[in-house]
């Protein structure tokens, strides 16, 4: 059903301006597919939209053979790759259209690939050295924020904070699993109204009114998986919260995306706990992917998780990760550069506790990686460590979090290793890391 609203948006926003367009989809009567079928046999330019499944029916593979086109344009070509964040093995067969019609130009779109992602969509596309733009990445009108919390009881409290702190416009509320979408909702709903959830369990027709509620301002609050996004293009999206952690730096990207559409000030903040990398880790585990697959997945976690750990701008790590042709150093509107900003979500203080909860809060917040205060030898360390690690990803070309998040620096300069054993014992300093830098990180640390 997203898709479907998607090409039914796209073709009444070109007909709104004069371009003949149509789409064909299983919702459509026979009557209506004709009708598509005889404006589109009138000639000159139109625009047909179609789903990748429908490209490899048998009659449409014979139709374009002998049909004029100018162009094939596929959208979300991310889900091309099979290292992309939403592989769908339908866009993988879309080859077959180059196959077919070798003199058409092909122009594949999408909001978020990283080389690595676009290689492997020339690759599958059967596409010889094609024209790369890389471009666009940088958001100005949004703050990017990530809020470390130690339970889920503290990413509640910043949840209804940030909902208090945004009363007006659209918000979207992604979680990571079906019952959790349900769970909070309800919770959100005894204290904000017209709130709904959405995920990928309910019937098609339920969706679809769910969706058609959101567009038309019925709800307010969405809680949602990741089940709602394709066609998702609403222009006062004021907030976007990642209540858990999603399984790549792609996703975040994508969904933080659809804060801002139309170009006002919007937050997109990401709510980060230990518990969180358990969940993603869960879900790779139980996979069928093959293992180079499951592999990058791990890796791609682990990019994020390293985000949300940085503490470089978030903006410049974005347009480095996705090597947009535009740089920045700082962007000025993030919780790195700007963290007093009157758009940042303010963490609400902790209830009052018992002496009990708080030696537990403690454990749990240990547990979760939150360190001790460095004193003034060990601040001066850390500093010599981000410098290096600021001119080490200029030099490789590389986000600073894709060479070590803030936390490992932080346990440098804590425990200041002496050998390359000694390196191994440090949080985020596996095998790889410690051969690539670990020579140079004992260099700076003497």
């Amino acid at each position: 059903s997203p898709l479907i609203a998607l090409m039914n948006d796209q073709v009444a926003a070109l007909t709104r301006v004069g371009v003949p367009a149509g789409c064909l989809h299983s919702g459509q009567s026979m009557d209506e597919k004709r009708e598509v079928f005889r404006r589109l046999n009138l000639g000159g330019p139109f625009v047909l939209y179609v789903s990748p499944e429908r490209t490899q029916k048998d009659g449409f593979k014979n139709w374009i053979c002998g049909f004029r086109i100018a162009l094939f344009a596929i959208d979300e070509a991310h889900c091309v790759s099979q290292w992309g964040h939403d592989f769908r093995e339908e866009y993988s067969q879309l080859k077959s259209l180059k196959a077919a019609r070798p003199e058409v130009p092909v122009l594949a779109l999408t909001a978020s690939a990283t080389p690595f992602v676009l290689n492997d969509i020339a690759k599958q596309l059967g596409l010889k050295s094609p024209a790369r733009h890389v471009h666009g990445f940088y958001r100005p009108n949004l703050y990017y924020q990530v809020e470390s919390c130690v339970d889920e009881a503290e990413k509640m409290r910043v949840l209804k904070q940030a909902l208090r702190q945004f009363p007006e416009g659209r918000v979207i509320v992604y979680c990571g699993t079906r019952k959790s979408t349900e769970e909070l909702a309800e919770e959100l709903g005894r204290e904000f109204d017209r709130v709904g959830f959405y995920h990928a369990g309910m019937g098609a027709q339920m969706r679809t009114e769910r969706q058609d509620a959101y567009g038309a301002g019925d709800l307010r609050i969405l809680v949602a998986t990741n089940a709602f996004g394709m066609g998702i293009d609403h222009p006062n999206v004021r907030l976007v919260v990642h209540y858990h952690m999603p399984g790549t730096i792609d996703s975040l990207y994508q969904e933080m995306g659809r804060g801002g559409r139309d170009g006002a000030h919007s937050t997109c903040l990401l709510l980060y706990a230990k518990k969180d990398k358990g969940l993603q880790s869960y879900f790779i585990q139980n996979t069928r992917a093959p293992a180079h697959i499951v592999s990058s997945r791990w890796q791609a976690l682990d990019n994020l998780i390293d985000y949300a750990e940085g503490g470089e701008c978030r903006h410049a790590e974005i347009l480095t990760y996705y090597q947009d042709a535009k740089r920045i150093e700082k962007c000025g509107h993030c919780d790195v550069c700007d963290p007093s900003s009157a758009r940042r979500v303010e963490k609400p203080p902790a209830p009052v506790i018992t002496q009990r909860s708080v030696r537990k809060k403690r454990k749990t917040a240990d547990q979760a990686g939150e360190s001790s205060p460095l004193n003034p030898d060990q601040s001066r360390i850390y500093e010599v460590l981000r410098a290096w690690r600021k001119d080490k990803s200029r030099e490789l070309d590389v986000p600073a979090f894709v060479i070590f998040s803030d936390r490992t620096l932080r346990e440098l300069a804590q425990k200041q290793p002496t050998s390359t054993g000694e390196l191994f014992e440090i949080y985020g300093m596996g095998e790889a890391k410690v051969e690539r830098f670990g020579s140079e990180v004992l260099g700076a640390l003497k």
